[in-house]
């Protein structure tokens, strides 16, 4: 396989990277299917990167029919140790307004219908999430999107609703009595996986609307969303660029050894299938 530095998971109006020299666009099979679309692999200021489309090229997957597992893990398997996620979402809160763009360092699962682990039945493993952000790369595209002039908020809580929907006002609600302070479809399933993988994580959040507890602000709509979307993502690329040209080498994060402590089945209990579907993941452990 490849062996290429750094993942894009381009979200709603975020369909191809610009300025990555596309050397070759390319089909991957996983053990857990196909990804959303094809993977761009190519060059973005000297530096390897591969794009993906999350809900496929023109935007044909829904939230919870996105095959998370064969996402991630294709990233894997070109070698991918740093994955920068781009998606929209909602404000819970007055000072995240339209137009920002906020680097969560929470998340909060009110998914219901996915497949949010690699592991199950044959193997088990039990993932520290605590921190489900990398906080390096977290901090180094936060520092960047500030030197692009953008209004970025660092910190916050992220709910994952199952979309494809939006919420009601007494769910919105709800997220702001919890402490919420963005709604989107994508990001804690992205964060898990990730995790699994030992990849760091990281997403940029762009503040569409203010979902719809703000009674004194239209509902949000699709067009709403994309117009915004769209107003930010020359931002966002501009930002993703500055900071994989600041990207250090090495990782200085513990990203890269998630699972070093969370493998939890007897290795000679392990069926032979499982692991070796797995293998990717864990045979650095289990060898």
């Amino acid at each position: 396989m490849q062996d290429v530095e750094i993942g894009v998971i381009g979200g709603s109006g975020l369909y191809e990277m610009t300025g990555l020299q596309i050397r070759e666009q390319i089909d991957v099979e996983t053990p857990f299917g196909q990804p959303s679309s094809r993977l761009a692999l190519g060059e973005l200021d000297g530096r390897s990167v591969v794009f993906l489309a999350r809900h496929g090229l023109g935007h044909i997957i829904p939230p919870s029919e996105i095959n998370y597992r064969a996402n991630i893990y294709a990233l894997k398997q070109l070698g991918v140790r740093r994955v920068i996620s781009v998606s929209a979402c909602g404000s819970l809160r007055e000072d995240y307004a339209p137009g920002d763009i906020v680097v969560p360092d929470q998340v909060y699962d009110n998914t219901r219908k996915r497949e949010a682990s690699f592991f199950g039945r044959g193997m088990v493993a039990h993932v520290s999430v605590a921190d489900p952000f990398c906080p390096q790369l977290s901090s180094l595209i936060a520092e960047s999107i500030a030197a692009e002039e953008g209004t970025v908020h660092r910190g916050g809580a992220s709910v994952t609703i199952e979309g494809p929907r939006f919420s009601t006002r007494a769910e919105s609600n709800t997220y702001r009595a919890w402490g919420m302070s963005i709604v989107g479809m994508t990001t804690s399933t992205e964060a898990f996986l990730a995790r699994e993988a030992e990849l760091c994580y990281m997403v940029i959040a762009h503040v569409t609307d203010y979902d719809v507890w703000r009674t004194s602000e239209e509902p949000v709509n699709v067009d709403m969303v994309m117009g915004t979307v769209d107003a930010n993502t020359a931002l966002a690329q501009r930002a993703i660029r500055r900071a994989v040209a600041q990207m250090p080498e090495e990782r200085q994060c513990e990203c890269g050894f998630a699972l070093r402590n969370a493998l939890t089945t007897s290795p000679d209990h392990i069926p032979e299938d499982v692991r070796e579907r797995l293998s990717l993941l864990v045979d650095r452990y289990l060898s």
